[in-house]
């Protein structure tokens, strides 16, 4: 494969690679955490919250497709192992059930998680002129911002 040559010098394209990896693995920690409430939610709100966190974790699972292709256009490896994410996540996971409240607020954290680990690597990306790592990092910013609203304003189920 050829040297790549897109503007960017290699210490910035490694550093901004690095933070997508944060991205990466908060996006897909929080795509887990959501499947996994899609599947287990109970209670008088059920089908509300069941139908919009299949919402959330189908935008998510293009998201971190589109985070991992920019990863590589940067000429880095994405990681995609669990101890991988694990090891990058700012996401903690969860242990049991929570009760459907409790699902809302731990999602609400992390978007609201996501949305200060894409702030770091937008800094990056403008820092460094990747006008295309900032375009999709802002963009996923907008969504996340859009999604913990959404959250916090069903209050509490």
């Amino acid at each position: 494969m050829a040297e790549i040559d897109i503007g960017i010098n290699k210490e910035d394209r490694l550093a901004i690679a690095e933070g997508l990896k944060h991205l990466l693995a908060d996006s897909y920690t929080l795509y887990l955490q959501t499947h996994n409430f899609h599947w287990n939610v109970t209670g008088i709100h059920f089908r509300e919250l069941h139908l919009m966190f299949e919402e959330h974790y189908t935008e998510l699972a293009i998201a971190v497709d589109d985070i991992a292709e920019r990863i590589r256009t940067l000429d880095v490896a994405a990681p995609g192992t669990y101890k991988a994410f694990s090891q990058l996540s700012s996401i903690a996971e969860v242990d049991g059930v929570p009760s459907s409240s409790e699902m809302v607020e731990l999602l609400t954290k992390g978007h609201e998680q996501v949305i200060k680990t894409a702030r770091q690597v937008l800094q990056l990306a403008q820092n460094a002129d990747d006008e295309s790592t900032s375009a999709l990092v802002s963009d996923r910013m907008r969504v996340h911002e859009k999604t913990a609203w959404m959250l916090r304003a069903t209050g509490r189920v």
